[in-house]
């Protein structure tokens, strides 16, 4: 199984890419967790990155294909994976078709979780206060919402159009959302 979870910041990737990941068997593979690793331990591609995370901006586009292509190759994603927070735009999207062409593995389905602004709001502010996170400031997390609409939502339409797209409530129980998943899967 090879899935996209996308979504607007704050509804629940991480949280429904981990419980899928069990689920299933497969990775869940998070950029924005990779990222930050390389953050925490300031390696090269963290450097990098730093700046455009604090402004609450994406990192560019080549630096995230490349640590994707790298990480979908790798032996543990051989039977599936899930990716959370990518593709983010059109060019990315493209990227990713090439990848999997490359690799010979078709993409099964995207999973897009939906919620109300407010929902996102509250939930990525207690993030912040939880986990202490310094891209979750309120002017960034208001950036990030906004270029999720701008070149984020519309790619939802791609998917749709090609046939892969399960729409899910992000907003609940969160085994209840996990388990709307598995089974628009199924269908």
């Amino acid at each position: 199984m090879r899935l996209l979870i996308m979504g607007p910041q704050g509804v629940g990737k991480g949280t429904q890419a981990a419980l899928l990941s069990r689920h299933f068997g497969i990775p869940a593979i998070s950029t924005g967790d990779i990222f930050r690793f390389n953050l925490k331990n300031h390696t090269p591609l963290g450097v990098q990155a730093q700046g455009y995370i604090d402004r609450g901006e994406l990192v560019p586009d080549d630096l995230t294909n490349s640590i994707v292509k790298d990480r979908i190759g790798q032996d543990d994603a051989a039977q599936g994976w899930i990716l959370d927070g990518y593709p983010r735009n059109a060019s990315q999207v493209d990227a990713l078709d090439a990848m999997l062409k490359d690799l010979g593995t078709p993409l099964d389905a995207v999973v897009a979780l939906q919620a109300d602004r407010d929902v996102l709001l509250h939930r990525i502010s207690r993030r912040a206060q939880e986990e202490g996170r310094s891209d979750d400031t309120p002017e960034a997390i208001f950036r990030r919402l906004e270029t999720y609409e701008r070149e984020t939502a519309p790619l939802l339409a791609v998917y749709s159009k090609r046939g892969q797209l399960l729409s899910v409530d992000g907003t609940g129980d969160v085994d209840a959302i996990s388990q709307r998943i598995v089974e628009g899967l199924a269908h």
